[in-house]
């Protein structure tokens, strides 16, 4: 199966959070786009792993993903080594997308910073001949996707572009409301966390009407490159 889209998070949530919209967006113009979690988020505060795993089912329903798998690494202990390297070449190699969105280049969580680093690297790598691998009993063939786009998380990055979501700012807000084990919930008994406030949950939605406000749109998610954007004509440009 080729995807045109390919969106990896460290946690489940990771993606709804952060490019959501986006997401939403590029299925509505036909694209096929899927979701790689890189843990269960076990180690998260509030929730458990069955109930993470039932919560990004109905998230992957709300936003009309083709395809969700989790690659079942250590929340909090992964590192950006071969072997898991390797897992995230199986699945480029397995779905060939276009185009790869993944976590924040850096950010309060550590699990961020180095899932943006082993989806970049092996982004790469997946592109050499000379790395060989298979899924089921099966060679898999070299694969590289175009562009690698990060997209924001906690900190307040500035953004190499930004895209219009006014049009799925709810559907992006009720992918997020499916983890409801995770954010503001006045009657949770569970202990609190910097994502358990009111606040933060209404960050998620303020955040994109700024980024919207500043290029003239309600809505936006923003991105970070690591090379330049090229366009065929300044007409490509708002």
């Amino acid at each position: 199966m080729k995807l045109d889209i390919l969106a990896f998070g460290a946690h489940p949530d990771d993606v709804e959070l952060g490019c959501s919209g986006t997401i939403a967006n590029e299925i509505s113009l036909g694209k096929k786009v899927g979701i790689i979690d890189l843990t269960r988020g076990e180690l998260g505060t509030r929730g458990s792993v069955e109930i993470r795993n039932s919560e990004s089912a109905k998230a992957s329903e709300i936003l009309g993903v083709t395809v969700r798998e989790n690659l079942d690494m250590r929340d909090g202990f992964f590192i950006n080594d071969e072997a898991h390297q390797l897992k995230i070449i199986q699945m480029l190699r397995k779905y060939r997308p276009e185009i790869v969105l993944c976590n924040a280049i850096a950010d309060r969580h550590i699990d961020h910073g180095k899932g943006s680093k082993l989806v970049s690297d092996a982004c790469f790598l997946s592109g050499l001949v000379k790395i060989e691998t298979e899924l089921n009993g099966e060679k898999q063939q070299a694969w590289r996707p175009k562009v690698v786009y990060h997209y924001i998380q906690w900190q307040n990055i500035e953004p190499d572009f930004v895209v219009d979501i006014s049009q799925f700012i709810d559907k992006k807000m009720e992918s997020v409301l499916a983890y409801g084990s995770q954010f503001y919930d006045p009657n949770s008994k569970e202990p609190v966390s910097p994502i358990t406030s009111k606040n933060f949950l209404d960050s998620v939605k303020y955040r994109a009407q700024d980024l919207g406000r500043l290029v003239g749109v309600e809505y936006a998610e923003g991105f970070t490159t690591e090379r330049y954007l090229a366009v065929n004509s300044l007409g490509d440009l708002k």
